[in-house]
């Protein structure tokens, strides 16, 4: 009955319409989900991360942010002045984004593509990086020492109060996230060593993109990454297989050879360069963890020798291990370490720069194992040990 009072003047009719469009409008309120307004935004390599784009808004869900990962992270990250209903998120994001802590070297380049290099704030162990812009950055005295370890420590991360906080899944981060989620401080999941297509992790800026409101410029980013990539893998298409070099990879540790697995990022590296991977019946995306007898028998007559180590010379090489001595590779100098590229504290880039420039390392690879396909180029970050 009161609501009837409110209209003294109007008919019975009036008040009907006025009734349906308040209840259209209602309905409407009501129904305004944005997830139902979001579309996907197709990646061409990566797997194990997608992203949603919505009006004001975007959706990162992580499906594969560690090894065998069964469960699926949701991130939701909000334009400027956007308000919307966040249950059911592992983590909202607000831009715009000033302050951010990072756990992994690889994921300090995106700073630098995306132009956010002094928004890191927080980094365990900065002098694990390499990248002059970030060092410049560092030894301002900007950026937060968040530990030694192989993991950030949490209550340093709960004093910065960063915007966000990457966490890398090689470490122990995860068992920090609930820590961080009642804190306010959204941690999200970079599970981009995870995938096995070299230009699928370079993709992964993409996902930082996001998270930084530069979407449009990770996406440049990649693709101008991509191109050189495919080019570079162009050239390699006119090698036959009788001209492709056996490949040799690891070293050994505690009489074990470690080495990257058949299916592995690094050997797709050297199968896109035309060589032949000694291992290659060794299916793993993996490292492999073989017996010294049997690279021996694998490899010994490989032309060449790629990643050993962090050598700085063949006979210190041959010093600390003569069982490398048997090797044709080892004997004709043709070994070659990622050591060219180091930070002024010590940092190689190669374990850096390397994720997201998987085209600097293919070049690198076409240029040692067929040098004439790259006349005028100089490797960036492999070099061949001298005696």
């Amino acid at each position: 009955m009161t609501k009837f009072f409110l209209f003294p003047h109007r008919s019975k009719k009036a008040l009907w319409l006025v009734f349906f469009g308040t209840w259209i409008l209602a309905s409407c309120e009501e129904k305004q989900d944005h997830s139902l307004f979001k579309i996907p935004i197709s990646l061409e390599y990566a797997k194990g991360f997608q992203l949603f784009q919505g009006e004001g808004f975007w959706e990162i869900q992580v499906s594969q942010g560690y090894a065998e990962a069964s469960e699926t992270y949701r991130y939701l990250v909000l334009e400027p002045g956007v308000v919307m209903d966040s249950s059911g998120f592992d983590a909202v994001v607000r831009l715009p984004v000033n302050r951010v802590a990072l756990t992994s070297t690889t994921q300090v380049p995106h700073l630098d593509l995306l132009g956010h290099t002094q928004s890191l704030v927080g980094f365990p162990n900065p002098d694990l990086i390499s990248s002059p812009k970030t060092r410049s950055w560092i030894e301002s005295g900007k950026v937060v020492d968040l530990g030694s370890g192989p993991s950030a420590n949490p209550e340093l991360v709960l004093d910065l109060q960063p915007d966000w906080i990457m966490i890398s899944t090689m470490g122990e981060d995860l068992r920090y996230l609930d820590l961080l989620a009642q804190a306010g401080i959204p941690a999200l999941i970079n599970g981009e060593y995870v995938e096995q297509n070299p230009l699928g992790r370079a993709e992964w800026i993409k996902f930082t993109g996001v998270l930084l409101g530069k979407y449009e410029e990770a996406a440049a980013q990649f693709e101008q990454i991509k191109n050189n990539y495919l080019q570079a893998e162009e050239l390699s298409h006119s090698i036959s297989e009788d001209q492709k070099p056996l490949v040799l990879s690891g070293v050994l540790y505690q009489d074990s050879w470690y080495a990257p697995g058949a299916d592995s990022w690094a050997a797709q590296l050297v199968l896109k360069a035309g060589g032949r991977y000694a291992f290659e019946k060794e299916k793993s995306v993996g490292s492999l963890q073989l017996n010294y007898e049997v690279v021996l028998d694998q490899a010994m007559e490989a032309d060449f020798w790629i990643g050993a180590a962090n050598y700085t010379s063949l006979g210190s090489m041959g010093d600390s291990e003569p069982r490398y001595r048997a090797f044709k590779a080892w004997q004709q100098g043709q070994v070659y370490t990622y050591t060219a590229k180091k930070g002024a504290t010590g940092g190689l880039e190669y374990f850096e720069l390397g994720y997201v420039r998987p085209d600097l390392i293919l070049k690198d690879l076409i240029k040692i194992l067929h040098p004439h396909l790259l006349p005028d180029y100089t490797p960036y970050f492999y070099q061949a040990l001298g005696k």
